[in-house]
């Protein structure tokens, strides 16, 4: 199994290193990270823009299922609901844990919790990845 420096220095290049995504635990069953809550990616009013809630919980749920899958294959996200709850607030840190719900032959499903820095709960998405034969 990858470790966290494995899949930090895996991140790091991508869109999730771009938005600062610190990976801080990793197991077959939970992924936990962290990540700040930087200007650029707020809305106008200084809160943590949905798409960063979003894009934040699916970079686990892939994490989480490349944990778990068989060598040769890949994956690629099939749905995600988000259910947006409260707010954080810019130059506060998130920390979002997903855990798994089914890890299939085929699919995985992913539910994170993204909390904010005071521990309010901001946001629930629930994922499903699909597994597919490697390229």
């Amino acid at each position: 199994m990858l470790d966290t420096e494995a899949i930090q220095k895996l991140l790091a290049p991508l869109f999730p290193g771009l938005m600062g995504v610190q990976v801080s635990e990793l197991s077959g069953e939970r992924v936990v990270a962290t990540m700040r809550v930087r200007p650029d990616l707020c809305t106008a009013g200084g809160i943590l823009h949905g798409g960063a809630y979003m894009a934040f919980a699916d970079t686990l749920g892939a994490v989480g299922t490349v944990l778990n899958m068989p060598q040769g294959k890949r994956t690629t996200t099939t749905d995600s609901s988000t259910k947006f709850i409260g707010a954080a607030r810019v130059d506060t840190t998130v920390t979002a844990e997903c855990v798994a719900l089914h890890r299939g032959r085929t699919t995985m499903v992913w539910q994170t919790s993204i909390r904010s820095q005071e521990g309010k709960l901001c946001a629930v998405v629930t994922q499903t990845q699909l597994l597919l034969d490697g390229a």
